[in-house]
């Protein structure tokens, strides 16, 4: 298992801070799917009593990150394939209302970061870092997302990213598909910035529909 640290926070309670940190390695990849999260050993390792950890751990099993399994205990879910098309059917739906509204609402500034964006998610290819590539591709949709000007969108985004993380990590792992991606975050910056509506919708779900096909050759392996 990957070393653990907290991120203290003194507005959270201690459940929530071990429960964001686990959460992170998990979406992340460096707890593995199938791996089993062992209070004891948890608790030792971040300096913290096992009630917060069984709190966590029973969090992110409603979450769907962590199965408990009779006689085993809790151990981080798979990567399932109902688990990946429930995600990225919402996703679908979102990019594409998200890319229409930015057609209408980006501003000039909006506009240049986004450019800038696409610049550093290439740059960020060639270092064949998955976690600085998936930090540059969120970066990139974030622009987008916010130029929507809808905080409720904006906050539901958030929150399906969040969740689209350990997926999007599995894609972006896979160095076959960082041309692909470069390529669709130009053609649904283009589309943007030239507020073609109709192509930057049908850019934005081109984008998911790839990600899933992607995704799910890899998890039938």
């Amino acid at each position: 298992m990957a070393k653990l640290s907290l991120n203290m926070d003194e507005y959270l309670p201690l459940r929530d801070v071990v429960f964001h940190a686990l959460r992170r390695a998990i979406l992340t990849g460096e707890i593995k799917p199938g791996e089993r999260l062992m209070e004891i050993h948890l608790a030792q390792e971040l300096g913290v009593s096992r009630t917060p950890v069984r709190e966590a751990i029973h969090k992110l099993e409603q979450e769907g990150l962590v199965s408990m399994i009779p006689r085993r205990g809790a151990q981080v879910a798979q990567i399932s394939e109902k688990g990946l098309k429930d995600v990225l059917e919402v996703r679908r739906a979102l990019d594409a209302f998200c890319a229409e509204l930015a057609c209408e609402r980006m501003t000039a500034e909006s506009a240049e970061a986004l450019e800038q964006a696409y610049i550093d998610f290439e740059k960020a290819t060639e270092t064949k870092d998955a976690t600085i590539i998936a930090k540059a591709d969120v970066s990139f949709h974030e622009i987008i997302i916010n130029s929507t000007g809808n905080e409720r969108l904006i906050t539901t985004m958030n929150n399906l990213a969040e969740q689209m993380y350990r997926y999007r990590f599995e894609y972006i792992k896979d160095e076959s598909q960082h041309k692909v991606l470069i390529a669709e975050h130009k053609v649904l910056m283009d589309a943007i910035l030239s507020k073609d509506v109709e192509r930057a919708r049908n850019a934005a779900m081109v984008h998911i529909d790839n990600q899933q096909q992607s995704i799910l050759s890899q998890i039938s392996i």
